[in-house]
């Protein structure tokens, strides 16, 4: 084991010779050397469309990829169709976590994506809820089925794949053209929520994901909708053409498929793949 002191005259030693070099390059080779020199890593900040049904999880899962990198993300929630139509028009995204694959696709086949960055980071499911139920109205399946209700919220489903699937499932249910003239749509699932709450809707679609935490599968007012009446929302990230060469971005993307970023996604309601 070296002792403090020839640790300190190898240290001495060295800056000597560093000294030394530096003496004897001519000026334009030191120059040389000093731009051949790696530079550190620059920190930099992506920013992440975000479908409004995932932006409790973002929310937490950027804290988390802050506390442990260098690079920042601002998140951006907002309906798929919406985001998809803002990156056509060239909004500065450099990576969208869109509620559905579709939207990848599109995006895709249409240039704006990189190729090979397509992953699912999460697999949603729907439940149908009442904010303002009560025990003595019955269990929300029965009064779906049985038709007692005022009016029925859910996404649009043009624009909005959680407003799709609720569809599909009432198509599988048989009760679409019984549901269609009194269905109110929302923009997003956010806008279906508020709905709810302020009661300008019976009962509505919204993401199990929405309940995370809670103890709410014995509640009357809420029905996870079985999975086999709808197709699996599996929901798809992808880095921008936008964002091919931000550190932060691809960053941003290998933290979501980390066991870390797939436990928070898992507490928040969500299914990952296997």
């Amino acid at each position: 084991m070296e002792t403090k002191g020839l640790s300190s005259h190898r240290e001495r030693r060295s800056l000597a010779w560093t000294d030394q070099i530096r003496k004897n390059l001519p000026a334009g080779a030191l120059a040389l050397v000093c731009l051949l020199q790696p530079a550190p890593a620059a920190a930099e900040e992506a920013l992440i469309a975000v479908a409004s049904n995932f932006n409790a999880a973002a929310r937490e899962l950027q804290t988390r990829f802050e506390q442990s990198g260098e690079h920042t993300v601002l998140i951006t929630p907002g309906s798929t169709g919406r985001l998809y139509a803002q990156i056509l028009h060239g909004a500065p995204f450099d990576v969208l976590l869109s509620a559905d694959q579709e939207t990848v696709h599109r995006l895709e086949a249409q240039g704006r994506t990189v190729d090979g960055t397509q992953f699912t980071y999460a697999i949603g499911r729907i439940a149908l809820w009442s904010a303002n139920g009560s025990a003595d109205v019955g269990p929300v399946e029965d009064r779906l089925r049985q038709g007692r209700y005022r009016s029925i919220a859910i996404a649009n489903p043009r624009l909005a794949p959680y407003g799709a699937a609720a569809r599909e499932a009432l198509q599988a249910l048989e009760l679409w053209p019984s549901v269609e003239a009194r269905l109110v749509t929302g923009e997003s699932i956010a806008a279906v929520q508020a709905m709810l709450i302020t009661g300008n809707a019976d009962l509505g679609f919204v993401p199990v994901s929405q309940f995370a935490g809670t103890d709410i599968s014995r509640d009357t007012n809420y029905w996870a909708i079985p999975q086999h009446l709808y197709t699996p929302i599996r929901q798809d990230a992808v880095l921008t053409v936008h964002g091919q060469n931000n550190a932060a971005a691809r960053a941003w993307l290998d933290f979501l498929a980390s066991p870390a970023a797939r436990e928070i996604i898992c507490a928040h309601g969500y299914g990952v793949d296997e």
